[in-house]
């Protein structure tokens, strides 16, 4: 299906990808704590409120 180029290709682009992706985010540490102080809060609610869902539509099913 793909070429053995092209498998060379796409790994070396994950590669560079990754390796670029870490270096922007240390650049950016100081300032993603600045910005999204409460994030994680908000992320915990938005879980904890799909899971009652979830387990009402098993509780109501019966």
């Amino acid at each position: 299906m793909f070429s053995e180029g092209q498998w060379w290709f796409a790994g070396f682009f994950v590669i560079a990808f990754v390796i670029l992706m870490i270096f922007s985010y240390k650049g950016d540490k100081k300032l993603h704590k600045k910005q999204y102080k409460g994030s994680l809060k908000i992320l915990l609610g938005f879980v904890a409120f799909v899971i009652l869902l979830f387990a009402l539509k098993i509780l109501l099913k019966e």
